[in-house]
């Protein structure tokens, strides 16, 4: 197929010059493009009798776009990618933050006992502002550095349009577009970045189901959150020796449940807020070409890494502020985080969490990754647990999974809180930078809080059922 889109092409051209330029046209140029087309031609025509030739761009598509190999190949490719971004953003991350967090917070602390700055005012800038930002900043860079390179490569090597030409059937009868496939798995990275990538789709209706819609991948934010919690609740269940396959199988299932419920909403949208036929489109193959790195590395570094981290780092700072003000600001004998938290409590219980994890997803909404450092600061507060931690309003991450666990032990935690933080951590409201180009990109305040509501009101009914089944069965 593709060597017959570059022959037609070809022919195309040549017969589009000769219309338009006639006689002038010198007949070397005619006889270069026809040249071009007859080597084609020889490399993907077989003559009565003769062996047929080897074509690996053909066996490669054969493979990549068969209805047998073509899905199982994808998910292996995207597994891939999403195994190197995480095991290769360890090490950085790690060196980032004992950077940020080991070296510098601790300078800065003593610069600021040195020139008598108020406990408040150090607190405020330095436990708050400072804290969130690095927070986001360590964890948010490396995987996007890594994630972003990997998917421009596989774009520019022609790969990614052999994943929309994949999924097109089923994007269609889901009444979206095929190309929602591209925008889907960008939002692995960024879902801020897969927002911005709905613009290859043409029709307005489709190009909404898909930014709707995006929020449903699971961003480098919030794999930490999965991975931390499917090892700590879920992998403790099997052997040790099968510990880490139980506890990768819940993530990659909580990955597919998001895909499932990309196509169940993108129907829904499309048989109610967004009817319409669904467009037809030519999805012509490209053909496959080497990747060029250094134009991948400015593409991905600096069109999308930079200019994702910088939004995420304006909106992490006031969540920092917010974070710090009310765990230190009391009324009566309570700070506003625990009278906060006690508000929220019968609620989060009602639906399998608690009150400590709705707050936590109410002032990470700036970031995800802030959320595990919020939710063991928060737990520490309102557990009155001494010994552990920075102090009030200070976010902290503990490398022992062990004392990790006796903090979510303390605060109450059982196996359902554990699962029905993996089920909200993967539906719930989108992070401010994904609102702000949500809103950015529509132009529109109504489908901006449609985007935004829409998947944390299905959370919570899922959560919902989900405890009510647990409680049933239990």
């Amino acid at each position: 197929m593709q060597n017959q889109i570059e022959i037609k092409s070809i022919i195309d051209e040549a017969l589009t010059l000769r219309w338009e330029l006639g006689d002038n046209l010198h007949d070397s140029v005619i006889e270069s493009i026809y040249r071009d087309a007859a080597k084609i031609s020889d490399r993907v025509v077989t003559k009565t009798g003769e062996k047929p030739r080897f074509d690996w761009e053909r066996k490669l598509d054969q493979l990549l776009t068969s209805r047998t190999f073509g899905f199982p190949l994808m998910v292996l490719m995207l597994t891939a990618v999403f195994w190197i971004t995480i095991s290769g953003a360890n090490v950085p991350s790690a060196m980032l933050a004992d950077l940020l967090l080991g070296s510098f917070h601790p300078a800065l602390k003593n610069i600021a006992a040195s020139i008598g700055m108020p406990w408040w005012l150090d607190g405020f800038l330095l436990d708050g502002v400072y804290l969130s930002m690095a927070w986001v900043l360590s964890v948010m860079l490396p995987p996007m550095a890594i994630f972003f390179p990997l998917f421009t490569l596989l774009e520019d090597f022609g790969y990614l349009p052999r994943v929309a030409f994949n999924l097109d059937n089923m994007f269609r009868k889901s009444g979206a577009h095929g190309k929602q496939a591209l925008s889907m798995a960008m939002g692995y990275g960024c879902n801020a970045a897969g927002i911005i990538a709905t613009r290859i789709i043409d029709s307005p209706r489709e190009r909404l189901i898909a930014i709707v819609t995006n929020n449903f991948s699971l961003c480098n934010g919030r794999w930490p959150t999965q991975i931390l919690i499917a090892t700590l609740f879920i992998g403790s269940l099997a052997p040790a020796h099968l510990g880490g396959l139980i506890s990768a199988s819940a993530v990659v299932g909580i990955a597919l449940l998001g895909i499932f419920l990309t196509f169940a909403t993108s129907l829904l949208l499309s048989k109610t807020m967004l009817k319409g036929e669904v467009s037809s489109f030519s999805l012509e193959l490209p053909p496959y070409r080497p990747p060029r790195i250094w134009r991948t590395l400015y593409t991905s570094l600096i069109d999308r890494t930079i200019f994702v981290l910088w939004r995420a780092i304006v909106f992490a700072v006031p969540a920092g502020a917010v974070i710090w003000l009310i765990s230190n600001i009391n009324i009566g004998a309570l700070s506003l985080a625990e009278h906060t938290i006690n508000f929220f409590d019968p609620f989060g219980l009602f639906i399998g969490l608690n009150g400590v994890l709705i707050l936590a997803y109410i002032i990470a909404i700036p970031a995800n990754e802030i959320v595990i450092p919020t939710i063991l600061m928060l737990t520490v507060l309102s557990a009155k647990l001494a010994g552990v931690g920075e102090g009030a309003g200070v976010m902290f991450e503990l490398d022992d999974l062990g004392a990790t666990m006796n903090i979510f032990q303390a605060g109450g935690w059982t196996l359902l809180t554990a699962v029905n933080l993996m089920l909200f951590s993967l539906i719930h409201n989108p992070c401010s930078t994904t609102i702000y180009t949500i809103y950015k990109e529509t132009g529109s305040v109504k489908w901006t809080i449609i985007s935004s509501l829409l998947p944390v009101v299905m959370g919570i009914i899922i959560c919902f059922f989900v405890a009510q089944i647990w409680h049933l069965f239990s």
